[in-house]
């Protein structure tokens, strides 16, 4: 029988940096960041928690140049201690997101390598149930303001991703996903109830958007929206915004967290879903007959 109550713990962790010496490789600051990870569950163990969110490349710093050399492939050394996690505490593990990378080859042909910004949902027993790549790459160029382009070392994904679990239907996107409307329309019409988003908005995005986007599209879509970021380290080169935040099915706020590192707990109620729907019948009353343009 599908559950209706779960109770999930965000970790808004400040993702391990290198030193100022050089001395930390990214293997280093793997393992530092899987040990917070691990600290995370088990204080998730502690209240009773069903699910840990973690943050949009929390085993990585957030630059382009970083993806290739923190990269693992699926099986590697983050996939296989978050599945171990996972089933050691009993838990749901939503594990951020990582760089992946993929090596594809034709017979004849020269190795081609591929590396993606991928969100690993494990379930209680350490078994992946889901897997995302960014269908969204991040580039961007403001005059005046911020450059940062994400097709320079990433490949976008290209599979919309909704799984099932105890309770219920859940949809995965990341960060900049949440942006594109079409993409939760497409998961709340599969089914789901919650949508988990790994996301690391900036100091220029984050006030200006963060609340709004994702209040926006759990109201449009009538579902619940889990949103987990990195905490703030204004001396990394990546400002995250922080301000974790839960969104229920009406658009309002449940629950927002400050932007330094720490835990928020919250308790859902996910058959809040259907009244929300039946009240104001947004899904069932699409006109899709109507939704193209007619030529002229």
């Amino acid at each position: 029988m599908m559950k209706d109550t779960i109770k999930i713990l965000q970790y808004q962790m400040l993702v391990p940096g290198p030193d100022a010496e050089g001395v930390k490789t990214p293997q280093m600051i793997k393992t530092e960041a899987l040990l917070k990870a691990e600290r995370a569950c088990m204080e998730a163990k502690e209240v009773g928690a069903d699910m840990v969110c973690l943050p949009e490349m929390f085993c990585c710093p957030y630059e382009t140049k970083n993806f290739p050399k923190y990269a693992e492939a699926d099986g590697g050394m983050v996939w296989k201690k978050c599945a171990d996690l996972a089933r050691e505490y009993g838990i749901y593990l939503v594990a951020g997101s990582v760089p992946e990378l993929e090596m594809e080859s034709d017979m004849g042909c020269m190795p081609m390598t591929r590396i993606y910004n991928t969100s690993y949902v494990f379930d209680r027993e350490g078994r992946q149930i889901a897997k995302h790549r960014k269908m969204h790459l991040f580039d961007i160029n403001v005059p005046g303001g911020q450059c940062f382009r994400e097709s320079d070392t990433l490949t976008a994904g290209d599979e919309v991703t909704v799984f099932d679990t105890e309770f219920g239907k859940m949809g995965l996107c990341i960060c900049y996903d949440v942006r594109f409307p079409e993409l939760a329309r497409l998961m709340a019409l599969e089914g789901a109830r919650m949508v988990l988003v790994p996301a690391a908005f900036n100091l220029t995005t984050g006030p200006a958007h963060w609340e709004l986007v994702y209040r926006s599209e759990a109201m449009y879509n009538q579902m619940f929206y889990v949103a987990t970021s990195p905490a703030r380290d204004m001396e990394a080169s990546y400002h995250a915004w922080g301000h974790s935040m839960v969104a229920d099915p009406r658009g309002a706020v449940v629950a927002v967290m400050d932007e330094k590192e720490g835990y928020q707990v919250t308790e859902l109620n996910l058959a809040d879903v259907e009244p929300a729907r039946q009240q104001i019948p947004l899904l069932a009353q699409r006109r899709t007959d109507v939704y193209q343009l007619k030529k002229l």
